[in-house]
């Protein structure tokens, strides 16, 4: 509206001008040599503006055509470069639905439209990455790294070359020259602290910390972490070799990370034997607290030396009793508990720390099971049986990061190069795909394990016989809760089956008189009192001990047993068997000689 109403007063100040002028009398003379013109003063005025518009129409065709050159490459490269867009565009969309071919036509729409364009290089190097091409993708990278404006795009990609070519060497350089280029690159810090952390150079890794924190890629809290780390690291590589240096690197990890067990262990090691044994009692009883490790245990049970196993003992005892029963480490303090105790040959004791997890034990208590039934009873039926069964138990919690179980505590994970990655927990793969699942023993197994070690009785031969003498085992009673009623019941029943066919057969050949049992026998066996063979009106009933039933003999797991098949000689001939006939020519003869 406002333009309208501006648009109406300029129109009604033209007609006013315009009709002064043509109100005002007189001539205008105009005098160029022989020519003298004089026009009135309206018709002077609309000359002038006619001659006006004619220089601007004339200046107007004269810059177009002057222009008309350079617009029309404008207007070339515009549309080249459209059309590079237009190339890119898809080629990255192709890119990222894995069509090759797609990509590489792109590319070379791509890099003919718009050689010039950063992503036309990076369009043409994620193509020959794609197509397996590593020599074209160098190539695009190298080009990349020389621009000013992708040079650090180009080192990353000549970064990842280097690691598909397992060019550990030019993978750290490249990484290297892109932290001097920006020492804020997150990628390339990583890198080279994970190959000087391989390497062993600590000292280096630990200025890349230090580069890290001021360039804001880590927090102090993460920084105090890591370089606590890197310092214990040190100080394990560098503690047989250089005390004073390992001394002086513990020390400072302790109190920038006073939880981690590798700095507490060692700094318990260190100040055992500067003779403060308090100082390290304090060490191992924070990182304790914090991540109960067997190491922990072992350093706090040691860290006075010349003390007895007893001693140590008590020492164990204390450390165990500060853990609280709801934490999951509660299991490292009873473990470390009857390992001291069978030690100190208090066997009674470590049955009673390792009771709660008898039913259900990981390896380490079934070893520890094992060696308790040797030591104690020097029972090496029990003690394979509990090996065996440690086979099949549970994983304990172990050094893991990333998938990689190790056998002891590393700075960096081999996997992925992570810092403090490694972490003391039960490894993936040996968790239960239910939740509640166990693994569960065999009923054999349980037998063994709760069953007294067996007494082998000698039936003294009767009189009215010449048969020989029998050897009975003796009973084993059924397993307690070890493993399920039903599968208890089926191997009784199947064991009862096969004794009641073995003594029906002996039966059928020739009765036999029950054989009574020396006295001897009966005095120490709980079974003397059961006969050896039974009538056949007593062969229905189950044999049956004084308050328990009889399991007779079974195959122990290590038994390899007798083979089904007797030995037999190749060159003795088999009786009630015909020969195999000759083939070739002596087959064929020996068919006509018939």
């Amino acid at each position: 509206m406002l333009r309208i109403v501006l648009f109406l007063v300029l129109i009604a100040l033209a007609g006013a001008g315009a009709a002064w002028v043509a109100d005002q009398p007189g001539n205008v003379v105009m005098t160029w040599g022989s020519y003298r013109a004089s026009p009135s003063i309206p018709v002077f005025v609309l000359c002038l503006g006619i001659f006006a518009v004619a220089i601007v129409l004339l200046w107007s065709i004269v810059t177009t055509i002057w222009r008309t050159p350079g617009r029309m490459r404008r207007r070339r490269h515009d549309k080249r470069h459209a059309r590079g867009r237009h190339a890119i565009t898809h080629g990255l969309l192709a890119i990222g639905h894995g069509d090759t071919a797609l990509a590489r036509r792109h590319a070379d729409a791509a890099r003919r439209h718009a050689p010039d364009d950063p992503l036309a290089l990076l369009l043409h190097a994620q193509s020959a990455q794609l197509d397996g091409n590593r020599n074209e993708a160098q190539r695009a990278f190298r080009a990349m790294a020389e621009r000013e404006d992708t040079r650090l795009l180009g080192l990353r990609g000549l970064f990842i070359e280097a690691q598909r070519a397992d060019d550990a060497v030019g993978a750290v350089m490249i990484a290297e020259e892109a932290i001097k280029l920006s020492p804020s690159s997150t990628w390339a810090s990583h890198a080279v602290l994970g190959f000087r952390c391989a390497r062993g150079d600590w000292s280096g890794a630990l200025a890349i910390l230090d580069s890290n924190l001021s360039a804001g890629l880590i927090d102090k809290a993460a920084y105090r972490r890591q370089r606590g780390v890197l310092l214990t690291a040190r100080a394990l590589e560098l503690e047989t070799m250089d005390r004073d240096v390992a001394r002086e690197s513990v020390m400072e990890a302790i109190k920038l990370a006073p939880t981690l067990v590798p700095a507490a262990v060692l700094a318990a090691k260190f100040e055992s034997e500067a003779h403060q044994v308090r100082r390290a009692m304090k060490l191992v009883e924070a990182a304790w607290l914090a991540n109960p490790h067997p190491d922990l245990a072992d350093a706090y049970a040691h860290v006075k030396l010349g003390d007895s196993t007893r001693q140590r003992l008590q020492r164990v005892e204390t450390l165990a009793a500060k853990t609280p029963a709801d934490k999951p480490g509660h299991v490292e303090g009873q473990l470390a508990l009857a390992r001291a105790a069978i030690d100190a040959s208090e066997f009674a004791r470590a049955r009673a720390a390792l009771a709660p997890y008898v039913n259900d034990p990981t390896q380490r208590v079934a070893l520890l099971m094992a060696e308790l039934e040797r030591i104690e009873h020097g029972d090496s039926g029990r003690a394979r049986a509990w090996t065996l069964r440690a086979v099949r138990a549970r994983h304990d919690p172990a050094w893991t990061a990333d998938g990689y179980v190790s056998d002891r505590w590393r700075p960096v994970s081999p996997v992925t190069g992570r810092l403090d990655a490694f972490q003391w927990q039960t490894p993936v793969a040996s968790l239960p795909s239910d939740k509640g699942a166990t693994i569960e023993a065999s009923a054999f197994e349980e037998a063994m394990l709760a069953a007294p070690p067996p007494k082998r009785v000698t039936a003294a031969p009767s009189e009215s016989t010449a048969e020989p003498a029998v050897t009975v085992p003796a009973p084993v009673p059924a397993a307690q809760d070890n493993s399920p009623r039903e599968a208890q019941e089926a191997v009784k029943e199947s064991v009862e089956e096969a004794v009641k066919e073995a003594v029906k057969e002996e039966l059928a050949a020739a009765p036999v008189e029950p054989v009574k049992p020396a006295p001897e026998a009966a005095e120490s066996s709980p079974v003397a009192a059961t006969p050896v063979f039974r009538t056949r009106a007593d062969l229905g009933k189950p044999a049956q001990a004084p308050g328990q039933a009889v399991i007779p003999i079974i195959r122990a797991p290590d038994d390899p047993g007798i083979d089904d098949e007797g030995p037999s000689d190749e060159f003795t001939e088999q009786i009630g068997t015909s020969k195999a006939q000759a083939g070739g020519w002596r087959g064929f003869w020996s068919r006509w000689g018939a």
